[in-house]
């Protein structure tokens, strides 16, 4: 959630937030579709989002922190009468109750100094926030995402195996590649009033990181990427992955850097570099293998015979590696074994260049060494040092990525539909 905490040492200097200046007019600032939006809701917001993300209050920036505010309690009130209208035309409990509320708040709470949802709040209440400012950007948050996952969750989203599978293919593809660990944050050109808005408070957010504002937290508050729930965390990319217009920039940081503002087509980025690694070039080979013992001075009808044994074989095993030693035992013979897992560049000659072309479950046709004649099965390749994560987690990931991506259509939508007047 845009709210959620790690580290809320910030507050300290909090209470300073209702010193800076505001370009505020008492009253209502906006109306979403009858709901009202009053100058007292977006002053208590700016300072939540002071007090949550690490960054001073300034004359710079102060309207920077009034905008995002702005368009935070828009959107929410959008997902409420959204939630609500679900809610009625569906007759079940969709709003998160006050249980669920309170519970969301303690999870919060244990991961700052805090420690307990009473705490966190009363210190909120002497930064000027009111509690019931925080429970609402909750209750709004645990709503619209309890709505989506139960809209569009569990098994009406179904991830292929061949989803999968890619996402697998391409980490593979690209462990040769340098990888990069990024922390991002993206500052929606649309949100800030357009691209030289979105440069100049990108500038502003720059310079308060470098003064110490903590980077998780800014990117939590202020960025529009879906890693914004995960303090702007984006992992380990390679260069393929890197939008081009990000590429130059990242390939120049240094680990522990931090980019200026970057200018891609939907906003503005900050980029903070926090480690960087090379490609790995050796590629790891599965096999198994099916041979015919032969001395290197067999007659050409020994090796013949052998020749065609292991041929027919080879037409019988269809999933590659899959019973490969079942099908040898039943031909005379032929030994079958599992030859493990090597680097491509150490196998012999022979084997290197039978197999380099093949993929996982093929089998190559009859190689002849000094032992006999051998079929080569490749039951997985991969790049050295390359993590696969887990059937479940890829698709979890995945699951979340799609859901995030249906959130923004429906919440943008939401917003082109409604009436929206700023008195």
């Amino acid at each position: 959630m845009a709210a959620a905490i790690t580290a809320l040492a910030a507050l300290a200097v909090t209470a300073r937030a209702q010193e800076a200046p505001s370009t505020l007019r008492q009253g209502v600032v906006a109306i979403v579709n009858d709901n009202v939006i009053s100058s007292y809701d977006l002053q208590q917001r700016v300072l939540l989002l002071v007090a949550t993300s690490g960054v001073q209050p300034t004359a710079q920036n102060t309207p920077q922190f009034e905008q995002e505010a702005v368009n935070e309690l828009i959107d929410e009130a959008l997902e409420m009468q959204e939630v609500r209208r679900a809610e009625k035309d569906q007759k079940f409990k969709i709003v998160a109750d006050d249980d669920a509320v309170n519970h969301r708040i303690d999870e919060i709470a244990q991961q700052s100094p805090y420690k307990s949802g009473e705490r966190l709040l009363e210190a909120f209440a002497n930064a000027g926030i009111e509690p019931a400012t925080f429970r609402a950007q909750v209750r709004a948050d645990i709503s619209w995402q309890d709505w989506m996952h139960g809209r569009y969750g569990g098994s009406r989203l179904k991830i292929s195996q061949a989803q999968v599978n890619a996402v697998v293919s391409e980490i593979e593809a690209q462990a040769s590649q340098p990888q990069y660990l990024l922390g991002e944050i993206l500052l929606d050109a649309d949100h800030a009033g357009g691209i030289p808005q979105a440069e100049a408070a990108g500038a502003q957010l720059v310079t308060q990181l470098q003064q110490g504002a903590p980077f998780t937290q800014v990117a939590r508050q202020f960025s529009s990427a879906s890693t914004a729930a995960t303090g702007g965390d984006a992992g380990w990319l390679s260069e393929a992955q890197l939008p081009a217009e990000l590429r130059p920039v990242v390939e120049q940081l240094r680990p522990g850097e931090l980019s200026r503002p970057i200018d891609a087509p939907n906003g503005v980025y900050i980029i903070l570099l926090r480690d960087k690694r090379a490609g790995s070039t050796a590629e790891l080979i599965s096999l198994k293998q099916a041979a015919i013992s032969l001395p290197p001075d067999a007659t050409p009808q020994a090796v013949a015979d052998a020749q065609r044994k292991l041929m027919a074989l080879r037409g019988e095993l269809k999933d590659g590696c899959d019973g490969l030693e079942a099908r040898a035992a039943k031909v005379d013979g032929v030994v079958a074994g599992d030859l493990g897992e090597a680097d491509l560049k150490d196998l012999k000659p022979e084997f290197r260049d039978a197999v380099q072309s093949l993929t996982a479950g093929q089998v190559s046709e009859p190689i002849r060494t000094d032992a006999g004649l051998h079929l080569i099965a490749v039951c997985g390749r991969r790049q050295a040092g390359v993590n696969i994560p887990p059937t479940n987690e890829i698709e979890a990931r995945l699951k979340e990525q799609e859901i995030s991506l249906i959130s923004k259509r429906q919440l943008r939508d939401l917003r082109n539909s409604a009436t929206i007047e700023f008195p």
